[in-house]
């Protein structure tokens, strides 16, 4: 399990600086979903090693959050809505 110190770290990584070769592609991830909550989190966090920065099939994923209270759905709709109304 990474410390807090560890996790501040990674979040704060760069996306155009992180060497793409030591990212975990999230589709290698297996979780099982017969343990508890608090037992997958702790797999999920040791199988993709930065929970900040993965890959998705070749594609970067970089993960941030922000305080605007929005959830990701709202966020994806409006940001679709968005171009819509370009």
């Amino acid at each position: 399990m990474p410390s807090v110190k560890q996790l501040d770290e990674m979040s704060r990584m760069e996306i155009d600086r992180i060497d793409r070769n030591i990212l975990v592609d999230v589709k290698t991830v297996d979780i099982d979903t017969s343990l508890p909550i608090k037992n997958r989190m702790l797999r999920y966090l040791e199988q993709i090693k930065n929970p900040y920065c993965f890959l998705c099939g070749g594609t970067v994923v970089k993960v941030r959050f922000s305080d605007t209270g929005k959830t990701l759905d709202e966020a994806v709709k409006d940001h679709y809505f968005g171009l819509k109304n370009l």
